[in-house]
């Protein structure tokens, strides 16, 4: 005769997931990811918990996607501005894309030229 299969329940998530682990405050994580359905019975009998599904599911209910393919959490190209640049040998100063990206700048825009003691401030012409 086949062995009956032992079915494990379907793995809470969202609002429901965040109610029961407030109720199991005081249980361990891996009991609470077992209460919340987090787990399987193994061909032998034997019950696996899968704390990090549970956690990602915990994730996932607050908001927060870690595997999220967004454009916001693409990796930038390039190089991370130094905030340094070195004067040219024919004496011009190169302001690179990476500066001009992240004010929001377009070809054409004027700036003023300040000179300080130690600095050079280039100010937006409107």
């Amino acid at each position: 005769m086949p062995r009956k299969k032992k079915s494990t329940p379907k793995p809470l998530v969202g609002d429901a997931l965040i109610a029961k682990v407030k109720q199991l405050e005081q249980a361990t994580c891996e009991e609470k990811a077992k209460a919340c359905g987090y787990y399987k019975v193994t061909h032998n009998g034997t019950e696996r918990v899968n704390v990090m599904a549970f956690l990602n599911a915990i994730l996932e209910a607050e908001g927060m996607d870690l595997d999220a393919k967004s454009e916001s959490n693409k990796k930038p190209r390039g190089h991370s501005p130094s905030y340094r640049i070195s004067v040219q040998s024919d004496g011009k100063l190169l302001v690179g894309s990476a500066y001009t990206k992240k004010m929001e700048l377009q070809p054409g825009d004027e700036f003023e030229i300040s000179l300080g003691r130690k600095h050079i401030h280039l100010s937006k012409v409107d």
